[in-house]
This record gives C-alpha cells, sequence and structure tokens, in this order.
C-alpha cells in the first residue's frame, strides 16, 4: 500500500484564515492526505497567507521562503501559497516569488487536492488571476444567496448532515479538521464586506458581504463542541452586518441565544463590530445572554469627525463615547477593544488631540495602534496631504504610549473583581493561564495564577472563578476561588460582577 502523502498548513493572519486552513485541512484530509503540524515533515507545505498590510505581506513572503528552505533538506518538496496574500496579488506573486510552487486563489479550494498532486507529481498549476470579486455577487443583498452558491466562499462549507437525518437532530460534520487542540476555535459567520473604507483593500479580494445560514453555524458550533471546544468566536469582516441578505438585520440577536444553549459551550464571543451598525437590541444580547460574553470589539479607527469622514466612516468622540456609556451602562465590566490609524492623509494635531481625548475617555481593554500607510488599490492612496514618514512615526509612537498607559490603568481598575477564566495552558513554570470574559484570544491580555499547583482543578477546558489580585501591564493576576462545573454556572452575561 503506497504512503500517504503529507501536507502542512502554515496559516498566518487573523481568525478567519484559521478557519480557512481547518476547512482546507478537512478537503485534504478527507481525500486521503496525512496532515502533519511541522512543515519539515511534510511533502508539500501549504501557507496560509495574509494580504492585510505591508508588515502582514511580509510575514507571508518570509513563512514562504522558509518553507521553501526545507526543500532539498528533508521531506518536503513542493511549497504552496494559498490565502489573501495570494487571492490579491495571483501571477503578481507567483512571478516575484518563484521559490512558490504553486499560488492558488479561492477558487481553487474546492479542488485543493488535486491541485497538490500535480505539484507534488512535478506538474505545473497556473497561478491565479486576481479579480475583484465584490463583482461575484449581485448588488442588492437579497439576491446573493443563491448566487452564493456559484461563488468561492472560504469558511462556508455547508455542514454534511447523514442520509436520513433531519436538520434538528443527529451529529452535524462539517468539511472541517481542528489543527490544534485549544478549548478556543472560531466560526465563520459570513465574509466579505459592503463597507467601503477608503484605506481597506480587503473587500476587493475578500468579495461582498454574504452571510452564512444559521442551520450551517449552529451545526459547526455543535460539531466543534463535540470536539473539545468550550468557547467559539464568531468571525467575518464585519457581524453587525449578518443576516442582511438573509432578509432579517436582526438574526444575530436570534441566532446567539441558539448557540449559547448548544451542550458543551461555555463561552460565546463576536467580533468585528462596526460602531455606526450597533443596534438596542444587539447590546442587549451581548450584556444579558447566558454564556454570550459581554464584549464588544469595535472598529472605531479614529474619532476625529474629519478624519472619519476622509475614512468614509461615520461616528465622532461624543458619539463613540455615548455608546460606551451605553453598554457599560448595562454591563459595567464589559470588555471593549479598538483598533486606530494614526498619520492618516490630512490629520491634524488637532485630530491627533481629538483622538487621544476620546481614548483618554473610553476606558478601553486593549488598544491597537497603526500607522498609515497607502494600500494599493484604494482611495486613500490616491489622496493628496500625505503626511511625511517621520510625522507618522512620531504620531504613532505618541498614541502607542498613551493606549499602553491606558490599557494598564484599566487592567488596574479590575483588580479585585471576581471573573469566569477559560483555563487555556498549564505550564509547569507559568502555572495556569487562562482568559476572562473581557479577553479574546491573541488580540487582549490574560490571566496567570498566581497560586496555581498540580491537581488543583485547573486544566485545560475547564471554567473556574477567580478574583485579580494584580496586574502585569494588560495581564491580570488571579487566585482561583472555584472551579465551575456546567450546572453551576450564575445566569447572566458570563461575568461576575462582584468585588
Amino acid at each position: 500500500m503506497p504512503e500517504r502523502r503529507t501536507v502542512a498548513l502554515v496559516t498566518l493572519g487573523c481568525a478567519r484564515n484559521e478557519v480557512d486552513s481547518e476547512e482546507l485541512a478537512g478537503r485534504l484530509e478527507a481525500d486521503g492526505w496525512a496532515l502533519v503540524e511541522d512543515a519539515e515533515e511534510a511533502d508539500v507545505a501549504v501557507v496560509n497567507t495574509c494580504g492585510f498590510v505591508e508588515a502582514a505581506k511580509k510575514d507571508s513572503v518570509d513563512a514562504l521562503l522558509e518553507a521553501n528552505d526545507l526543500k532539498g533538506h528533508g521531506r518536503t518538496q513542493a511549497v504552496v501559497a494559498v490565502g489573501c496574500m495570494a487571492e490579491r496579488y495571483g501571477k503578481e506573486l507567483a512571478d516575484a516569488l518563484p521559490e512558490a510552487d504553486g499560488v492558488l486563489g479561492f477558487d481553487d479550494y474546492a479542488d485543493i487536492s488535486n491541485r497538490l498532486q500535480v505539484i507534488l507529481s512535478g506538474g505545473s498549476v497556473e497561478a491565479h488571476t486576481p479579480r475583484d470579486r465584490r463583482k461575484l455577487l449581485p448588488i442588492s443583498p437579497a439576491e446573493r444567496q443563491e448566487a452564493g452558491t456559484e461563488v468561492a466562499l472560504p469558511g462556508h462549507a455547508p455542514v454534511d448532515l447523514p442520509d436520513g437525518v433531519a436538520p434538528a437532530s443527529g451529529p452535524r460534520a462539517p468539511l472541517r479538521r481542528r489543527l490544534g487542540a485549544s478549548p478556543v476555535a472560531s466560526v465563520k459567520l459570513a465574509s466579505g464586506c459592503d463597507r467601503r473604507c477608503s484605506f481597506c483593500a480587503i473587500p476587493s479580494f475578500r468579495g461582498s458581504f454574504i452571510s452564512r445560514r444559521p442551520s450551517d453555524v449552529l451545526g459547526e458550533t455543535r460539531w466543534l463542541a463535540e470536539q473539545g471546544v468550550k468557547e467559539i468566536m464568531l468571525v467575518s469582516e464585519n457581524n453587525t452586518s449578518y443576516g442582511k441578505d438573509l432578509g432579517d438585520i436582526r438574526l444575530l440577536e436570534t441566532l446567539l441565544p441558539e448557540l449559547a444553549a448548544v451542550d458543551g459551550i461555555e463561552r460565546v464571543r463576536v467580533s468585528y463590530l462596526q460602531p455606526a451598525e450597533m443596534r438596542p437590541g444587539l447590546i442587549d444580547v451581548l450584556t444579558s445572554t447566558e454564556k454570550v460574553v459581554p464584549y464588544f470589539d469595535l472598529s472605531f479607527q479614529h474619532s476625529a469627525p474629519g478624519v472619519l469622514r476622509a475614512m468614509r466612516r461615520f461616528g465622532d468622540t461624543d458619539r463613540f463615547l455615548e455608546l460606551l456609556d451605553t453598554i457599560r451602562g448595562k454591563a459595567p465590566q464589559a470588555g471593549v477593544r479598538s483598533n486606530f490609524i494614526v498619520g492618516f492623509p490630512g490629520e491634524t494635531e488637532a485630530d491627533v488631540a481629538e483622538l487621544e481625548r476620546f481614548l483618554t475617555g473610553a476606558c478601553l481593554d486593549a488598544i491597537g495602534v497603526f500607522g498609515y500607510s497607502d494600500e494599493e488599490g484604494t482611495e486613500a492612496a490616491t489622496y493628496e496631504h500625505k503626511l511625511d514618514q517621520d510625522v507618522v512615526d512620531e504620531r504613532l509612537a505618541r498614541v502607542s504610549r498613551l493606549a499602553e498607559e491606558l490599557t494598564s490603568q484599566r487592567a488596574e481598575e479590575r483588580v479585585g473583581e471576581r471573573v469566569e477564566v477559560l483555563i487555556e495552558a498549564v505550564d509547569d513554570e507559568e502555572g495556569a493561564i487562562g482568559r476572562a470574559a473581557h479577553q479574546a484570544p491573541e488580540t487582549d491580555g490574560q490571566i496567570r495564577f498566581v497560586d496555581s499547583v498540580p491537581g488543583d482543578g485547573l486544566e485545560i477546558g475547564r471554567m473556574v472563578v477567580a478574583k485579580v489580585v494584580g496586574t502585569e501591564g494588560v495581564d491580570l493576576l488571579a487566585e482561583q476561588c472555584e472551579v465551575l462545573e456546567a450546572s453551576d454556572r450564575p445566569h447572566g452575561a458570563g461575568e461576575g460582577t462582584g468585588r
């Protein structure tokens, strides 16, 4: 019997890419490939690239070159680029990086096994030809679901049901294979974006917004729970638009309680929320539904009105602060994070001062600050009044220092709180490490237990109540109070509020 061919998936970028990699893994495993963790042990290394900003693109190129260095020194015979950078640049990337034996776009995912077989057999696969994916779906959201069946949507693979099994019962196996044993997993809620932010190229290579059907989201969540997942994070380019192409812009408000009711799931988190699209009903559900954490990943980007208009966005400092007041009026311990761009074309010192005023009043738990850089194909790249790079760098350093100071202060304000923590790692030296409801994986801080010892119930995947006793920057130090069983959870949004 011939030896199974092996493949390793190397994933860069955001949680959406992680979901896409697990779908590719599911397709490959179903076609007989053996999945391995290390690229040096694989016949082919598939690098799922990120194409968002220059730093991410550089990381993707470095990963491809690193995988290419393995060829001739071990088992690795081929390196293939997939993901956003491959989709965005296609043949241009292939010409610039001949070390990649293949550059495949989203349209290749459904036949990924055959593509890799051809490459490993010494054949060639024509490099992906980029196109504006916004033009692949109708302009009207109501017409997109039917058309979407003919368009490649990574991470949207439907949940398979065995013959004769009704949608409301039985196991649901998505076309997905987990790449790791973390108790946390992301679930695609939608793909694409209809917003036209002047600095962002994502819609051009991810396409227009299209929702997954609730039955597929629920089925995948049930399957993940069977795999031992305790927390799901709903991801897309814009979760606040979920359902608009399904005829119900409030569909997320009804879906969240259903997801939270899935056996085995202890925490549901929603990411990527647009401030201008936040609805009172959605805020209510996010702050009052048991097991749905009061966590708000709000894409503010700036708060000076002139800069926001140039970005093709909406809002201002006072409206954003009012939104945060509304949220905290319902859930005082709610977690809030956001990203901001400084040095945008035409940004003045007064605009930076306005942003600093917002940051000072917002009490955010986590803040990402980025210096503006042109992205080809975006409207902002054509703007006049570009700032000198030294000005952008100075503002980036200044606002980053303020952000670090403010998030550290916010962490200190949580000392004394009782929080529910999902344990994600247990280390002989570091002890138990986990996250509270206000901390998302990768992007935010974490909680380290100062008194954990082996056998005290602090095991990976367990939910425990802890008391915050100190801080290390945005990270919290905590003492264990009790280990929660599923039946012990209080009714509420998954986070204690007492001191």
